[in-house]
């Protein structure tokens, strides 16, 4: 039987790769580096063979989707911020069994899914940019899950859920990542590059502030109770499906883990940003 070994929210953010090329920018994002890159020890120490990557940059408007290709093999250049990133290669293997026992899972609990194996279908740089920090040696598998844009908090949750369930029915040890930010408000054009450095209000950045203290402190019923108005207030990325399936994964208002968090806070380009790994109740992990 398949098991959980790693849960985390994480950042994606392109000033993270902007951090690691030369020029002015170099280090600007240097404890995200190093928290990812923690993330996939801890992940490799717990002896994963897939990372599961809800990424909340393929972004889907009808029902979900897995990449369930193969071999995910290209060179990726951001279609969002180009001058970010660009003449990024990748090369890594993927996993279609597994994607199959989550389309599965997700029919069977009354949702629409596909999985897709298109020789053109790349990887967004939501799974791009950590896995270029955790999966250097590339040898664990990678298999991104879209977010559906129009989904609701409850419907991610049984997701969630079914990704627990496929997992099971696996012979794999599975890191999952909800690769999104916290709040995701942009700036206007004429501050933006001002804010590189910055979150886009105070009252985001003081909502961010208390979900990761009550990430810290177990408080994750009372979360889940505001995640509906965190998501359509701080302007969510990808509806905050990613987090929704985490909770969902994790046992949702069962949980009673403490998120630790393994950077500091930090803003960028308006958005709020972290990463923070949840422990996997012992029941999934047996």
């Amino acid at each position: 039987m398949g098991e959980i070994v790693l849960a985390a929210k994480i950042t994606h953010v392109p000033s993270i790769w902007l951090s690691i090329q030369p020029g002015k920018h170099f280090g600007i994002r240097r404890p995200a580096e190093l928290a990812l890159t923690e993330v996939g020890r801890r992940a490799r120490e717990r002896g994963a063979d897939t990372f599961l990557i809800a990424d909340t940059h393929w972004m889907n408007s009808i029902g979900f989707h897995l990449n369930g290709k193969a071999r995910h093999r290209a060179t990726y250049v951001s279609h969002e911020l180009p001058h970010f990133i660009h003449d990024l290669a990748y090369d890594y293997a993927g996993d279609p069994e597994l994607a199959e026992l989550i389309r599965e899972e997700i029919v069977a609990g009354g949702r629409k899914a596909r999985v897709h194996t298109y020789q053109d279908l790349g990887l967004e740089y939501a799974t791009l940019v950590p896995m270029y920090f955790m999966n250097q040696v590339s040898d664990i598998r990678v298999l991104p899950i879209g977010c559906n844009i129009y989904s609701t908090v409850e419907e991610n949750r049984r997701i969630g859920e079914a990704l627990l369930r496929a997992v099971r029915r696996s012979d794999r040890k599975v890191a999952f990542l909800a690769s999104g930010s916290l709040s995701h408000a942009f700036p206007p054009n004429e501050i933006a590059e001002s804010l590189l450095d910055d979150v886009s209000s105070e009252l985001n950045r003081n909502v961010d502030h208390a979900v990761l203290e009550m990430w810290g402190e177990g408080r994750i019923p009372e979360f889940l109770d505001m995640l509906p108005d965190y998501n359509e207030r701080c302007t969510g990325e990808g509806a905050m499906a990613d987090t929704a399936m985490l909770f969902g994964l994790l046992g949702w208002r069962e949980y009673t883990g403490r998120g630790e968090q393994l950077c500091p806070y930090f803003g960028s380009s308006g958005t709020g940003q972290v990463v923070v790994d949840f422990p996997v109740p012992a029941h999934h992990t047996t």
